[in-house]
């Protein structure tokens, strides 16, 4: 999971940073989180705790220690992952992979003993803050989860919690002007697309590759399906759907994650070049034109539904000719599947 280590300006020795952490539901506050680290230095080494020293420390983690070791070291800003991480870090850890020093929010992480976790690499004067993002966490991820009642997902009578009580009784009731899926405090700006954004354009020759789809609670089954496209040319151009699109579609009150955080979690994965925001839901001439010509278009092989005029959202590139069908990887990883952790997490 090593990158090499790139060079660094005027023959200098190249600054290797650590960063630790669960990376549970990986989110675009711990990727902006790692784009500032990265900042820092020139190499960028992150460990990721094991479930079991996370059941220790925390409790239970909603995704599976590979799945948080691939979603890491998906990201742009990631030189090299480290499973298994010491969930209280020492200097000896940094000394073991040539880091500097360590970088973490500027908020307190504690142990199960209630300790700082970097109390000893603070004391050594090997550690450095970087700003936290404000709106997101895991937890504030799993709260608007919660706040979507068993009925918005199955359409059924609802799951029970042992209690008897149902999963809404865990929660404040939403307001009338508000919806449980605009719990979201993140406040978008152009300055926070650019800084995730790759600022590149296709290069004369490149074959580009076009996707689309809502991404919502972005995960490794997403980015193994990025990947399988990327590598069907040389520049991925993903379009992410409005938050109204995806609603029509989904129904319920999907998305959880609002349109801007969706777009920055999909930037800051490696395999993607540009994203078009609110792409219409279906392939347009437009949408083929964006950053020059696509030349391919390709959906997942699991079935998807017809835009809301009934039509095939794919009948154009499928007319052209264009149209690919990829084998869905991870296919039993999905939106759903994650909710259904959390709840059972919840009885825990």
């Amino acid at each position: 999971m090593a990158a090499p280590t790139p060079s660094s300006p005027q023959g200098r020795k190249p600054v290797r940073i650590w960063v630790d952490g669960c990376f549970d539901l990986m989110h675009y506050g711990h990727a902006n989180a790692l784009r500032q680290a990265r900042e820092m230095g020139d190499y960028l080494v992150v460990g990721v705790h094991s479930d079991a020293d996370i059941l220790i420390n925390k409790g239970p983690t909603v995704m599976k220690e590979e799945e948080r070791y691939a979603a890491v070291a998906a990201c742009k800003w990631v030189d090299e992952v480290v499973p298994n991480a010491p969930y209280v870090t020492t200097v000896e850890y940094l000394d073991k992979y040539n880091c500097d020093f360590c970088v973490h929010g500027d908020d307190v992480t504690t142990s199960a003993d209630g300790s700082d976790c970097y109390e000893l690499v603070k004391k050594a004067g090997r550690y450095q803050e970087c700003k936290r993002t404000q709106g997101v966490s895991t937890t504030e991820m799993v709260g608007r989860m919660l706040l979507m009642s068993n009925d918005h997902h199955r359409k059924g009578a609802k799951k029970e919690m042992p209690s008897g009580e149902h999963i809404d009784s865990f929660v404040a009731p939403p307001s009338k002007s508000h919806s449980p899926s605009s719990v979201s405090q993140f406040l978008p700006t152009s300055r926070k697309i650019v800084q995730f954004s790759n600022g590149r354009e296709p290069k004369p020759g490149d074959k580009v590759v076009y996707v689309d789809g809502a991404f919502d609670l972005f995960h490794i089954g997403h980015i193994e399906f990025l990947r399988k496209a990327k590598e069907l040319g040389d520049y991925l151009l993903v379009g992410v759907h409005d938050d109204s699109t995806v609603n029509a579609v989904k129904g319920s009150n999907y998305p959880i994650m609002n349109l801007h955080e969706r777009v920055l979690s999909v930037l800051a994965c490696k395999f993607v070049d540009e994203v078009i925001i609110g792409a219409p839901y279906s392939v347009s001439k437009e949408v083929l034109e964006a950053v020059g010509k696509v030349h391919i278009v390709c959906h997942g092989s699991n079935p998807y539904s017809p835009d809301l005029d009934g039509t095939d959202p794919y009948k154009l590139p499928k007319e052209l000719g264009i149209y690919v069908e990829l084998q869905s990887p991870m296919s039993d990883l999905t939106t759903e599947v994650i909710i259904d952790r959390i709840i059972e997490n919840r009885k825990l």
